[in-house]
């Protein structure tokens, strides 16, 4: 599971028959301390996300399958599981 903040979203005239009516999102990885590591990734939104949110991504396209709840998406891997309201840790 990676920690995103959601960046901006992205419009498709032409795609994928499983991306069809799914919003998808440009998204960048954080820290535990909430800071931008590694490079911005893609997701398909499975937890009504918005622009500035901190989300939980799963990238693998099983898991992808059980969030969206669809077990006929092959083209899918990476995709908004849930969105974070808050990171505790303990140092």
């Amino acid at each position: 599971m990676i920690i995103a903040r959601v960046q901006g979203s992205v419009v498709s005239s032409f795609k994928h028959r499983d991306y069809e009516s799914k919003n998808v999102f440009v998204i960048q990885p954080l820290d535990v301390d909430l800071k931008p590591v590694g490079n911005s990734l893609l997701a398909v939104d499975g937890a009504k996300a918005g622009v500035g949110d901190i989300v939980l991504i799963v990238d693998e396209g099983g898991s992808a399958k059980v969030v969206l709840k669809d077990s006929n998406l092959s083209a899918i891997r990476c995709v908004i599981a849930g969105i974070i309201d808050s990171v505790d840790r303990e140092i």
